[in-house]
């Protein structure tokens, strides 16, 4: 035998007797980032799946509306900012913003504004329910109403994200990123447990093809 022959052969003896090191390197790795993104995405991923049951079935869940109608006057000092021309879509002024936040408890700023000759309507769309605000630009009568359709309404658009802000939307998209980093992890992990486990790929090509067949069979 060569002395190349033998380096080459010593230097595969090491890959091989380094193969048992690598594979209990990846499985430590893929375990820590599992259980990390499963316990960064528990509590979202609980919510996510028991809206996704109740929206299934939104149909079958009754939630009667409660809707709150809140009047009164916006005094003289504040009301003289919403005098003249203003563009169709510009911003309460801060007068009339501040007082309707002390006085109402509402806040209005970054909100859609809808500027008439007469009135000033301010929308306020929000998770399970809805809400409005209008001004009469002469008299400063403000009427505010609060529409709430229930706490499953309310669970229900924080799964859609509808009205709840940017915050909530990056949220839902880091959410989005864990899941995918759990499901990614869990599928290499189930690569390195395959050969003691021979019902793996079974399993996972049954999860794929039932989803598959039912959209085949039966959505048209």
């Amino acid at each position: 035998m060569s002395a190349s022959d033998a380096a080459t052969r010593a230097r595969e003896s090491a890959v091989k007797a380094g193969d048992p090191n690598r594979r209990a390197y990846w499985l430590k790795t893929l375990h820590r980032w599992h259980w990390i993104s499963a316990a960064l995405s528990l509590f979202a991923l609980l919510i996510f799946a028991a809206t996704g049951i109740t929206l299934n079935h939104a149909a079958q869940i009754e939630a009667e509306p409660q809707v709150v109608t809140v009047k009164d006057t916006l005094p003289a000092s504040a009301l003289r900012g919403l005098q003249g021309e203003r563009a169709a879509d510009a911003p309460l002024p801060a007068g009339a913003r501040d007082w309707i936040e002390a006085q109402l408890g509402v806040n209005t700023e970054g909100r859609s504004v809808e500027w008439s000759d007469g009135e000033v309507y301010v929308s306020l769309p929000r998770p399970g329910g809805d809400a409005w605000l209008s001004i009469d630009r002469e008299s400063g009568a403000i009427e505010y109403e609060v529409t709430r359709r229930g706490w499953i309404a309310w669970l229900n658009d924080l799964h859609k994200g509808r009205n709840t802000g940017a915050v909530w939307r990056w949220f839902i998209d880091l959410f989005a990123v864990a899941c995918l980093l759990f499901a990614l992890t869990g599928l290499w992990l189930l690569q390195l447990h395959a050969r003691q486990r021979g019902k793996t790929w079974p399993l996972v090509a049954a999860g794929v093809a039932i989803p598959a067949l039912l959209i085949v069979l039966f959505m048209h």
